[in-house]
Formats: C-alpha cells, sequence, structure tokens
C-alpha cells in the first residue's frame, strides 16, 4: 500500500476528531460577521475556495479566497486564515510578515515545528492529519472539516458517506477513460479544481474542472466516448442528458460532496497504478515549494 492509500483511508475519522475539536478553536478562527480571507496554495487553495464559499453563503460575512502569491495588498481584511500543510511554503510565510501587525492572521498546518508557528498570530495545529506522501489527501479534508464544523454546516452523515466512500467500488470502466472533468456549484467549485488537480498530481491525467453551469459555454465541447464528467454536488438540469448524448461517461454523486472527492483520490490513485506510476512521487513535485531568497 502507498502513503498516499493508506492516509486517504484514515479521513472519516481525521474529520470526526476535527469536528470534535472546532469548538475549542473557535476563538482563534473568524468570528461571525468579520470581512475573512482565505488563501493558501495549491491543494490548499482549493479548499480555501470551499471554505470561502460556505462562509459567505451561510451569512457568516464576507469571504474571499485567493493563491497566497495572489493576495491583494490594497483591500482591507479583519482576519486572514491560511491554510498550509508544511508550514514552510514560501507564499504563505511571505504574506504572514507582511500582514504580521496589521491584519490578525490564523494558520492551520499539520506540523507544529515549521515557521508558520512564529509569522501567524494564532495557529492551529492537525498534526493527526499529517502526511507522508507528497500528493495531500487527509490534510486538506481534514482542515475543511475544522472549519466546516465552525460554521455549523459538518455532521456525522459526511463521515459515514466518506466510509462509504472507501468502501464501495468505482464506476466500471471509469479508470480507463482517456479524460476526466470535474464540476461543482457553489463551495463545490474548489473541491471541482481539487479533484482535477489529484489526477494530475498522482497519474498524470489529462484533467479539467468548471463551475458547472460554465461547462456547457465550451468545454463540452472536448466530451466523447472515452471520456468522464463527474460532477460534485447538484447537477444542473439537463446537463445529464447532454454529456449522455455526447458518448461521454456521466458521474453525479450521491455522497456528500467531500466524500465524493474521496472517491476522486482513489481514483488517482487507481488511474496511477494503471499507468505503472507511484503516486507517492509525482513527477517534478515536492512536499512544500520552498523558493530561494
Amino acid at each position: 500500500m502507498t502513503h498516499v492509500e493508506d492516509e486517504l483511508g484514515s479521513q472519516p475519522g481525521c474529520w470526526s476528531r476535527a469536528a470534535a475539536q472546532a469548538a475549542s478553536h473557535a476563538p482563534v478562527l473568524p468570528a461571525p460577521g468579520e470581512r475573512v480571507a482565505v488563501v493558501g496554495c495549491g491543494t490548499s487553495y482549493f479548499m480555501a475556495q470551499a471554505v470561502a464559499a460556505l462562509r459567505e453563503d451561510a451569512g457568516r460575512g464576507e469571504t474571499d479566497a485567493f493563491a497566497a502569491s495572489e493576495f491583494p495588498r490594497h483591500r482591507g481584511y479583519d482576519h486572514v486564515v491560511a491554510l498550509t500543510r508544511s508550514g514552510t511554503t514560501t507564499e504563505v510565510l511571505d504574506l504572514l510578515g507582511r500582514l504580521r501587525g496589521a491584519t490578525r492572521t490564523t494558520a492551520v498546518t499539520a506540523d507544529p515545528a515549521t515557521p508558520v508557528m512564529s509569522l501567524a498570530d494564532e495557529t492551529v495545529v492537525l498534526d493527526y492529519a499529517d502526511e507522508r506522501s507528497v500528493v495531500q489527501t487527509r490534510f486538506a479534508t481534514t482542515a475543511l472539516t475544522l472549519l466546516r464544523a465552525h460554521l455549523g454546516l459538518h455532521t456525522e452523515a459526511v463521515v459515514e458517506d466518506g466510509r462509504t466512500a472507501l468502501r464501495d467500488p468505482l464506476p466500471e470502466g471509469l479508470v480507463d477513460s482517456a479524460q476526466f472533468t470535474f464540476l461543482g456549484r457553489g463551495w463545490t467549485v474548489g473541491l471541482a479544481n481539487e479533484a482535477a488537480l489529484k489526477m494530475r498530481e498522482a497519474a498524470l491525467a489529462w484533467t479539467e474542472a468548471y463551475p458547472a453551469m460554465e461547462y456547457r459555454h465550451g468545454p463540452i465541447s472536448v466530451t466523447t466516448s472515452g471520456t468522464a464528467t463527474w460532477v460534485l454536488g447538484d447537477a444542473p438540469e439537463g446537463l445529464a442528458r447532454q454529456v449522455q448524448d455526447t458518448g461521454g461517461l456521466w458521474i453525479e454523486g450521491a455522497l456528500d460532496p467531500l466524500a465524493e472527492l474521496v472517491r476522486v483520490q482513489r481514483l488517482a490513485v487507481a488511474v496511477a497504478a494503471a499507468r505503472g506510476l507511484d503516486p507517492d512521487r509525482p513527477r517534478h513535485l515536492t512536499r512544500s515549494v520552498v523558493l530561494a531568497p
């Protein structure tokens, strides 16, 4: 078993633990009414997109998501939340350094022995969700679960769906697809982006991701026999039939979207295995991007 297989299989337990701790972390997480930015890089940026949409839709206050390198310096925020598994990512550390003393910051990380601990005003350490694999799975979804629980949007049904996602077989023929498109709406747009990234990282697969309503505006043109379109969350009316008419494989998840992401993680490992790749050692990638001064 690869590290990533072991780590993605432990997610339901990590989610339960994070949800149980959410109340104790509430004092360092954004309060209702605050204007908030959530930042990260790579997978953490896509989780930030999901968190921002969830928080704003829940009426907790204006919330934006940015890649750490693209944070708009001219904007004012009450609170910036940084998601960083390693605690060493250069762009995140640089941003926290610039914000220090001017904007309240909280970092959610997996490693308490890293520079982020001294650069952020507050920290939440999810060390039990740390990972050996370069490819992120459980830290990302556990951080999202913590923030989802903080918003009052997590239930144990999500954990049960996660177990189902680990247990049930993947759709027949999916591993053999030549191209994968992931779609989302609202908070699941970030999950769709992350699903596509997992397939690229672990399996070197041709993948794309879009807001579901945008799929008809051009991207559907590449859909054909041998491609797969997977919706995380509710699908727009009529889209399933349009995809099926192209000959493409349509997958509409019945589980909580976070659990559907676990299914995609499993798919990435399965496609990697079918292509003779090691998902623990993705091409040209390292566990953290640390840039030279």
